[in-house]
C-alpha cells in the first residue's frame, strides 16, 4: 500500500518543494494549507505521515498538534514538525516524532521521512 504523507503549510512554495521531493517515489501526497483544513483532510485521508508547519493563521501548527494527538484516530499518526526559528522548545516536547529547520534541503527531508515511514521508488514504465 502507498504511504499517505500529509503537508500542512501555509507556503505554497514549501508545499511545492514537499510535492516535487517525494514526485519519483509511491507515496500519495495530500496538502492543506490552513490548520483547519489539515484537520478535516488527516480525518479523511488518515495519512501515515503529518508534515506540520509552526506558524498558520487561523489554527497554529501547535494548536492542530493538540487536536490531533488528542482524537483517539488520529493520535498515533507520526509527526515532523517544520520549524523557521531554531529551538521552539515548548513545540519539540508536544509529542512530535521529528522536527525539521526551513529552509531545509529534499535530502534532509526524505532521510528524516524514511525513519518513520517505508517508501520506494517509482518503477519505470516500459
Amino acid at each position: 500500500m502507498r504511504p499517505k504523507i500529509l503537508i500542512v503549510d501555509d507556503s505554497k512554495t514549501v508545499r511545492l518543494i514537499v510535492r516535487q521531493t517525494f514526485k519519483s517515489f509511491d507515496c500519495e501526497i495530500s496538502e492543506a494549507s490552513t490548520g483547519v483544513e489539515g484537520w478535516t483532510t488527516a480525518l479523511h485521508v488518515l495519512p501515515d505521515l503529518i508534515l506540520l508547519d509552526v506558524t498558520m493563521p487561523v489554527m497554529s501548527g501547535p494548536e492542530l498538534l493538540l487536536k490531533l494527538k488528542a482524537h483517539p484516530t488520529l493520535a498515533a499518526i507520526p509527526i515532523i514538525m517544520l520549524i523557521v526559528e531554531r529551538g521552539a522548545p515548548t513545540v519539540l516536547q508536544a509529542g512530535i516524532h521529528d522536527h525539521l529547520l526551513k529552509p531545509f534541503q529534499p535530502d534532509a527531508l526524505l532521510e528524516k521521512c524514511r525513519r518513520i515511514i517505508n517508501f520506494q521508488p517509482l518503477m519505470p514504465i516500459g
